[in-house]
Formats: C-alpha cells, structure tokens, sequence
C-alpha cells in the first residue's frame, strides 16, 4: 500500500504530462504482480467497491473524533479522504506489525459482506500512516482525482515494453534475443475488453513474457477517434474546404453500437457499457458490424417526420442500469451515425472516410426502424458560408456545433491534430441578478464562491434560474465576495442572501450552452453549464433579463429555428 501511496501523491503534486507518465511507468515496472494491476485499475476507472460509501467514512471518523471538529475541518480542507488522512487519531495499541498490500485491500473488500467493509476501513486506518490513510480512502471511494486520465493510465503501460527480450540461454551457450514491437495506448484498448483486473495476460504481453490477448471477442469495443477545438484564425487559411466533409455535431452522447455474431452492446466514448439502459434501442439495430455515432432522443412529429428531441429528455434515460416500458415509451432512443467501423467482420478504420461514409450510407439504408439514422452531411463551398450555417444551424439546436473531418482520414483512437476538428456554436449569454452565495470548500472555505442568479418576473420580483461557481478570476473573487459581505440581508445556515433590488444589485453576465424545462426548478427552466462570463459592475439591476425573455429564448430552442428540428 506504500508504495501506491506514493504514486498517488506524487501524481497529484505533479502537472507534466510527460512526469506523470514516467511515475506510472516506473511504478508499473517496479511493483509485482498482481498490485500493479489494480493499482492500473484504480487509474482507469475499472475497479469500484459498492459498499465503501462516504457516508460510511464519515460515521467511522466521528465515533473517533469531535463531530463539530471534523466538520470545520471538512470545511477549511475541503476533500474527504485528506481531512480523514490528518484527523484520524492513530490508536498504538490497534496498530499491526506491518501496513496492508494494495491486493490485501482490494481482495478483502471484494469478498467482505457489507456490514464488515466499515470495520475493515477502521483497522487499515489505524494501520496506515496520514499518507497511506489518504490512499486508502481516495481507492475505496473510488474518487482519484490525480490528473490521470484512463489513457494516459495506458500510455503509462504501454511505456513498459521493452526494446527486446532474451530468450533462456542454449546448452551450447547461445543467449538468443527477440525484438518486440513497440505498443502504444490504442494497442491497449485494441485487447482492454479482453483482459480483466489485475491484467496479469496483460503485462505479460507488453513485457513479452506472452501473447498479445485476443481484440477479436463479438461485440468489443473500438477506441474512440476524437477531434480536436478549430482555431479559427490559425487553422482555416491552412485548410482546404474541399479536403473536409462537415456534418452536424449533434448535441447528445457519444455512442458506439455494435452487433456482431448475436452480441449486441453499446458502449460510451469511454468504453463503459451502457445497453442495459437502452434495451429498445438494441431491439432495433439489426446491422452486423460497429457504427460510431450519437445517441439521442428521436420523435416523430405530428407530420411523422422524425425529429431530435432536446438533450433533456436524453437525460432522463441517463445514468440508469435499467428502464421501464414508460420511460422507454416517453422518450425514445435512437442511434444517429457518424461513421462505420467494422462491417460483418471486416475492419474497416484503415480505409478513408469517403470510403467509409459510402459503405455507412449504404448500410443504412437498408436497415429498418426508427431507431438508426445517418447523420447528414453538410453541404458548402466555403469556410465564410459554412460559418454562417453555424451561427444560424437549419437544425437549430439539435446540433451543437459542427465536425469537420478529412475525406482521405482513417479512423485513428484517440485525438490527432489534423484529420478532424470541431467547431461548437457560440454560448447563449443573458443578464441575471445575483441573490444568493455560499462559502465554496478548500482554497474558497474562506470565500463566498458559489453563486446563485436570478432574473425578473412580470410581477417585478426575481426568480433563481441558475448557479454558477467559476468564470471569474481570483481578483474577481475577492471583489464579489466583499460585495456579498457587504450587502448581506439575511443567514440561512452557510448561505447568505444578497440584497437584490430593482434600484441596487451586482448584474452578472452569464454563459451557458443550452436550456431544458424543468419542473423541479421554480422558474421551469435549468441550464447547461452555467458560468459567469462577466461582472457587469456597469449594468443596474432594473435592466437585467425578464423571465419572459428566458423563456422567449427556450421556445426560439424548441420551435422550428431551434432545438427540435428535422435531421433529414
């Protein structure tokens, strides 16, 4: 477990790039069988226990310590494992002769009844030094947060192959020597679906001790190839508008679809399986082969021409193991395709896109149902007018930007510069009343970081409409909260409300890239990823933006120049 420790603390004191591969990868190279293998699994999101909740850690620290006490100290620090770490008090007649391995840890929680993991915590706790401690508790809770995305996790593995390996020498004296090939993290994920935790097949394959693990398996996952942000003024005048095909960038998720020898699954942009959540929409795929494409919500109009429903009624299926005829029946899924991967057992990522978009096109228009469609294919002649159709998209806010992908580019994994690029619509921007902060955790627990804004109503009285916590920079900060500080009119707790009136108020200028009707909010509107762009010490209060302009701006969305609008 010490050695664990350490490679997390320094991967979190660490922000090279370059230094956290070569932490992982001496780590990986230095460490046995099979810690270094959960140790992997830990970094790239695959190992999870169920029982170890915060809530369980949080119990166990304050039988031990003051509660009062721990909650300010929860507070000024702000992270859970790291407050638990320095508070907990060691106990020298609880403690073992010697800390647990990271397999001990994993292996015992993995077998452990949930009435036991508390008391299993308890004893590590007392076993571990503060360092350990922080360790333990970042694993259990399943909250890393090191800076170390799953692949670079795996460019870190691959980094441990060797140039060569020595055979066992010859009776005659003979010491033959193989050269391996070099693997990077895309030869990774090529087999991930086909190896387990704790990965010993394999290490031993990268470091040439066995065979590379079969990437054939029915219905496994492709890596993912992703785009990189236009950098309109640096890129265009190197680009050639007839070398890209530009499609819409539709506002769902990520998906991978795949059908092959009777295994059907469907996989996000990570990897992670999600089709127990859309078992309708496996029904339908009828394809032999792999599509990357989109997943959204698809309905048919009064006309019955399909259309994309706004992103949030996708949320509604989000994030479940398992739905029910209703909610299936309420918000149907489909599959909006970007690009063809494989096709009844051939491998098709080598070849060009124009090649690929042909066979896609095909593909699709053979197959029946409403719940796979292809995704269109923006026509124009220049980067100027392809502008414009961004700016004002005939598809209105179905899509959120546009692709544009080279017509002679393989499908590679991972985010090269050059073959596709992404270029996203501009955000929505309105004027809001600040009303109440809150004290932020951490670096901000001395700070009221955490904003809530409103706009006005036709009777003159503000409603909240969102809450937003960066945007601003450190000065900024130390401005707004002296503001909120200074014109406090009441407490709720850690909360304070502002005084906000027509005639005095701090207007804050907020961005944000969409809106969905909400029933849970009070102003029957929820934003998608608010942030403050601007402090409009400038603006009086009396002019920010009404209810009714917010809710004009949301049927904009949803009417025919927006959010719900024809895909072919």
């Amino acid at each position: 477990m010490r050695a664990f420790a350490e490679l997390l603390d320094r991967l979190s004191l660490t922000s090279s790039r370059n230094a956290k591969l070569v932490l992982l990868r001496d780590y990986l190279k230095a460490t046995p069988d099979p810690d270094r293998g959960w140790a992997l699994a830990a970094l790239t999101g695959d190992l999870s226990f169920d029982a170890a909740k915060p809530a369980m850690i949080r119990r166990a620290v304050e039988a031990r310590v003051d509660s009062v006490l721990f909650g300010w100290s929860y507070d000024y620090v702000g992270d859970l494992a790291e407050t638990v770490a320095l508070i907990w008090p060691g106990d020298p007649d609880r403690r073992p002769n010697r800390e647990p391995e990271l397999s001990e840890v994993v292996e015992a929680l993995k077998a452990a009844k949930r009435g036991e993991v508390q008391g299993l915590i308890e004893g590590w706790l007392d076993a571990l030094a503060p360092k350990g401690r922080w360790a333990l508790l970042k694993l259990v809770t399943g909250g890393l947060r090191v800076g170390m995305s799953a692949r670079l996790a795996k460019t870190a593995a691959a980094m441990i192959r060797p140039a060569s390996v020595s055979e066992p020498p010859e009776p005659g004296g003979g010491e033959a020597v193989t050269t391996l090939e070099p693997v990077d993290a895309s030869d990774i994920e090529e087999v991930w679906h086909a190896v387990a935790p704790p990965y010993a097949d394999l290490f031993a394959w990268l470091e040439g001790r066995g065979e590379r693990p079969s990437p054939d398996a029915p219905g496994r996952f492709r890596p993912v190839m992703l785009a990189v942000a236009i950098d309109e003024a640096v890129d265009f005048p190197k680009l050639d508008p007839a070398d890209y095909a530009a499609e819409w960038k539709w506002d769902g998720i990520r998906v991978q679809a795949v059908r092959e020898q009777g295994v059907a699954k469907l996989y996000s942009r990570t990897g992670d399986e999600i089709s127990g959540a859309f078992p309708d929409v496996m029904a339908g795929l009828t394809f032999e082969g792999a599509i990357d494409g989109e997943l959204l919500v698809w309905r048919a109009n009064s006309e019955g021409v399909g259309e994309v429903a706004p992103f949030g009624d996708l949320q509604q299926r989000l994030n479940r193991k398992t739905v029910d005829q209703k909610l299936m029946a309420a918000h149907p899924a489909a599959v909006v395709a970007y690009d063809l991967l494989a096709e009844k057992g051939e491998d098709l990522r080598g070849l060009p896109l124009r090649e690929r978009r042909a066979r896609l096109e095909a593909l699709i228009a053979g197959h029946q149902g409403d719940r796979l469609h292809l995704s269109p294919v923006v026509d124009y002649d220049s980067w100027e007018g392809l502008g414009v159709l961004r700016a004002d998209p005939p598809v209105g806010a179905a899509a959120e930007g546009l692709m544009l992908k080279r017509w002679d580019s393989a499908y590679v994994a991972g985010r090269p510069k050059g073959p596709w690029f992404k270029w996203k619509r501009d955000p929505h921007t309105l004027d809001a009343v600040l009303m109440y902060a809150q004290r932020g955790h951490g670096k901000r627990s001395s700070f009221y970081s955490d904003f809530t804004f409103g706009v006005w109503t036709e009777e003159g009285a503000l409603t909240p409409v969102g809450k937003a916590y960066f945007g601003f920079t450190d000065e900024e900060l130390k401005l707004l909260d002296k503001f909120v500080r200074d014109h406090t009119i009441e407490r709720f707790g850690p909360v304070r409300s502002v005084r906000a009136e027509r005639d005095f108020g701090l207007v804050l200028e907020i961005a944000f890239e969409g809106l969905n009707r909400s029933p849970r909010h009070k102003s029957g509107v929820a934003m998608r990823f608010p942030r403050i762009s601007r402090i409009r010490w400038d603006k009086p209060a009396r002019e920010a933006d009404t209810l009714a302009s917010v809710m004009a701006l949301l049927d904009s969305l949803e009417s025919g120049g927006g959010r719900v609008a024809k895909v072919a």
